[in-house]
């Protein structure tokens, strides 16, 4: 227990300096617990309705969080997470680990491949409504059915559309909310949420989320981009290790 709430402190601290640090929850349950997959991952995004809820006031309090472009993206997040949660139930666990550690892989890459956007635009894009609702949809739909959290595709993808780093995990902080919200709902109905466990980890995560959403504040730009590239990455990694170990 001493060590699957340390993880989650450092999860905790992950998602509020760079919105993608959930995906190590559900190892991190898997390992320090008795959780199959499908319980770990519906537990993961079950807690991340509550980091989602304090990222949001958290960064909402520091004016880093852009509401028109929150609001499609949650509401694709919130129409997509169910459809996700309800397709990772009968997925089998090895082939949905694949699946993605392949999806976060590719996330990472493009965030670290990618060069910075041109001079003159500020550094930001202005996507339309469709396309914000297809970044929701996508990151809904893959926090539904891995239990890792929207921001974990958001953020990414937010990214690659130039947007600000620190708007980007802003926004990745609500589509918590709506991901989690909609994809526990599925996961209630099979019973696979673990809420005596979800407890003391939530505890313990969002005392994390204070420390990184501070630290996202501090830190330059660059350095939350290739935190991001980084984490995706080496989550990537481990996930596929696990999966053949097994």
């Amino acid at each position: 227990m001493v060590l699957l709430l340390a993880s989650c402190f450092v999860v905790g601290i992950f998602i509020g300096a760079v919105g993608v640090g959930g995906v190590l929850l559900i190892p991190a349950l898997m390992t320090f617990s008795n959780l199959t997959v499908h319980q770990a991952a519906a537990t993961a995004l079950f807690s991340f309705l509550f980091t989602g809820v304090l990222g949001t006031w958290l960064f909402m309090r520091r004016g880093s969080i852009e509401w028109r472009t929150s609001l499609p993206v949650c509401i694709g997040a919130f129409a997509f997470s169910y459809i996700g949660a309800a397709t990772g139930i009968v997925v089998p666990a090895k082939m949905l680990t694949w699946i993605v550690a392949s999806v976060i892989l590719g996330a990472g890459l493009n965030i670290l491949l990618r060069r910075t956007a041109p001079q003159g635009d500020g550094g930001q894009r202005h996507p339309t409504a469709k396309a914000l609702f297809g970044v929701g949809a996508l990151s809904g739909f893959g926090a539904g059915i891995s239990g890792a959290g929207g921001p974990l595709f958001s953020v990414p993808l937010m990214l690659g559309l130039h947007f600000d780093p620190l708007i980007a995990v802003g926004t990745g902080q609500v589509v918590q909310i709506a991901a989690a919200l909609s994809g526990s709902l599925n996961n209630w109905s099979h019973d696979t949420i673990q809420y005596g466990l979800a407890a003391p980890v939530t505890a313990v995560e969002l005392i994390g989320v204070i420390a990184g959403v501070k630290l996202a504040h501090v830190a330059g730009a660059k350095q939350l981009r290739y935190g991001a590239a980084v984490l995706c990455m080496l989550s990537a990694v481990g996930m596929v290790a696990k999966s053949m170990a097994s």
